[in-house]
């Protein structure tokens, strides 16, 4: 592995150079304005909502905050959510099958990675079964995103439960902002096919509009001994947005609806299917004022013949108001209610008692940020008060500040409250023992949730004009995780809330961009945890099976514009073992070649995981443990 470290490193940082230095020799103006990616300047300016609910820019955002730009993703050549994410040196993005992911921020991932809050547009689109993210739904057209904003340590003074140790918010563009066009084509031989078309236009005076479809087609994994699993997945998926503007205010109204199938070794053929309608209306009085009220409606249905069939309808509706309290105060305050209900049909292996089970949740927050010393230093008090009808009242407060030390440093800190709340998993499931009626797992209905005391501090600094620094730190106080306790005659195993654990880290991103045609990013995350239980507990694992967690993780890019409209992209990834599991450490290495002959046209040619026929990212060894292949493939994009 250093070998491979070494010629890889070797390649990001010392021939990114020397190509740029022929790129001088032939200019070609139009195509590297075309290609060029935001300036380290422009992207400490990037403006971001998910830290306060308001615009303000990253550089002081009082929060441990990354943005993937949709130049990321498009010089990245990804052609799924989960895959982008593994942009960020600090998320643990981990694939188990073709279908299914863990992603967790700070730990605690695992094959039920629960405490990570993911937005799509403000609609959440976790689901209240198990805490999570059934990933291979958030199947969006990528040309669409506008930008993904990843919060790392916990958002739940704003965003609610289960924000515990981050919120991903995807932001797709706004109507106006994809109009004509536009042709997405490829195929490779683990991509098998894949596509995608849109087109915009306008709607009367200040109006705009999108519609779009797409279609993907993923080949299985491998097994650790080299066979198929026969996990392969189709999906299809369309939609449309439309926005109008006027004066003072605005609205937006959108939807999707996809459907899905495809096979797992022992499970049958499964199948999936959805839709969900999204609607906000915001207004500004002033400069000073504003209202926004937003609502969506969405339904799941998923079928895995051996394990469960879930039926899902949500309901939400938020309200929120920002307003300025003379010079000093910027307040934001607001209301939000949700209803779901569902219905899980069980299996020979797996039951949730009762079958159906609908769910309330009533949420209000206000949050003050108070800016001191001529704007200089900002503190910001806030609260989120939450109703559930699992463990009833939940209070979740942060103060944070953010020091403009000069005009290129700043210095923040937090200290936050966040709570997990009980899911139909940790309350209502039963395993059953394979070809019994004798129960092996099962859920508490007493299960309380999951609490976290989270002590942050960063420092992010342009050390110069064409380099930037970010530093966050973090000391984290969990307690009530979920536990498994053993009874008297070993089964069944209950999930109960006698686990602890204390985690600690550093998180470092170094950026720079030495030349307009050549940038490169170094970033470094280090996890320790110590898990523990409570006096009593009769938990084999110690708790340790809530946190599946890399100790390291590196990530190293270099984005290089030549002439003739051709970009060279490459990607270098470390992620450390998973000592809980044995699972390896590995290190994989992806290539993105583009060329773009017009301004409307780019054809590109992508290798992912090249330094591996195939590799291991979560589980325990074993023969038909599945596995990440080697990819290649080729995507043209053409916009009308």
């Amino acid at each position: 592995m250093p070998k491979r470290l070494a010629i890889a490193l070797l390649f990001l940082l010392c021939a990114a150079p020397a190509l740029q230095a022929q790129a001088h020799v032939q200019e070609d103006l139009a195509a590297a304005e075309d290609l060029k990616s935001l300036s380290i300047e422009e992207l400490m300016q990037i403006d971001v909502t998910s830290v306060s609910r308001r615009s303000e820019p990253l550089s002081r955002a009082a929060a441990a905050i990354t943005v993937i730009t949709g130049e990321d993703l498009r010089r990245s050549g990804i052609t799924n959510l989960p895959e982008a994410l593994r942009l960020v040196a600090s998320l643990h993005v981990a694939q188990q099958t073709q279908r299914n992911w863990s992603i967790s921020a700070r730990g605690f991932n695992q094959g039920t990675a629960n405490k990570l809050l993911v937005l799509v547009d403000g609609r959440s689109v976790y689901s209240p079964l198990f805490s999570g993210v059934f990933w291979d739904v958030q199947d969006i057209l990528l040309e669409d995103v506008d930008r993904i904003e990843i919060i790392r340590g916990p958002g739940a003074t704003l965003w609610g439960a289960n924000a515990v140790n981050g919120v991903i918010n995807v932001i797709t563009k706004p109507a106006a902002s994809t109009q004509g066009g536009l042709l997405v084509a490829g195929a490779g031989n683990e991509e098998r096919s894949f596509g995608g078309v849109r087109w915009g236009g306008t709607l009367g005076k200040g109006g705009h509009y999108r519609v779009y479809g797409k279609y993907r087609s993923v080949d299985e994994l491998a097994f650790a001994d080299g066979g198929d699993s026969v996990d392969d997945l189709q999906l299809r998926k369309g939609g449309f947005r439309a926005d109008w503007k006027g004066t003072g205010g605005g609205a937006m109204i959108q939807g999707d609806v996809y459907t899905g199938h495809g096979g797992e070794l022992g499970r049958g053929d499964q199948d999936l299917d959805g839709g969900n309608l999204l609607g906000r209306w915001s207004r500004r009085s002033s400069e000073r004022s504003g209202l926004e009220l937003q609502v969506y409606w969405d339904r799941y249905h998923r079928f895995i013949p051996t394990l469960f069939e879930e039926h899902r309808d949500t309901w939400d509706a938020d309200f929120q108001q920002d307003f300025r309290f003379g010079e000093r105060h910027a307040v934001v305050w607001g209301l939000g209610y949700r209803h779901t209900r569902d219905r899980v049909g069980a299996s020979a292996l797996v039951a949730f008692l009762p079958e159906r089970r609908p769910q309330d949740l009533f949420s209000g927050f206000a949050q003050d940020e108070i800016s001191l010393l001529e704007d200089r230093l900002r503190v910001t008090l806030g609260t989120k008060l939450e109703h559930n009808d699992s463990s009833g009242l939940e209070v979740q407060p942060n103060v944070r500040f953010s020091l403009a030390v000069d005009d290129r440093q700043t210095l923040w800190g937090a200290v936050s409250r966040a709570v997990r709340t009980p899911t139909r998993l940790d309350e209502d499931v039963v395993l059953f023992l394979p070809g019994t009626d004798v129960p092996l797992l099962q859920g508490d209905p007493d299960f309380d949730s999951e609490k976290l005391i989270a002590y942050e501090l960063g420092w992010r600094s342009r050390l110069q004009t064409d380099l930037s620094l970010d530093v966050s730190t973090f000391y984290n106080v969990y307690d009530d995780l979920r536990s498994q306790e053993r009874t008297n005659g070993g089964f069944p195993i209950v999930l109960r809330n006698l686990a602890n654990a204390e985690t600690w880290g550093i998180e470092t991103r170094l950026s720079g961009q030495p030349v307009a045609r050549w940038s490169w990013l170094l970033a470094y995350a280090l996890l320790e945890e110590d898990f523990s239980v409570d006096s009593g507990s009769t938990d084999p694992t110690q708790g340790h099976a809530e946190g599946q967690d890399p100790r390291h993780r590196l990530v190293a890019r270099s984005y290089l514009d030549l002439p003739g409209g051709i970009g060279l992209d490459a990607w270098l990834r470390y992620v450390d073992r998973l000592a809980f599991t044995r699972t390896p450490g590995y290190l994989e290495m992806d290539l993105h070649l583009g060329w773009r002959p017009s301004r409307s046209l780019e054809l590109a040619l992508v290798g992912r995981n090249l330094l591996h026929d195939h590799h291991p990212e979560l589980g325990a060894a074993s023969p038909q443990r599945e596995e990440v292949e080697r990819s290649l493939y080729g995507r043209v994009t053409w916009s009308f």
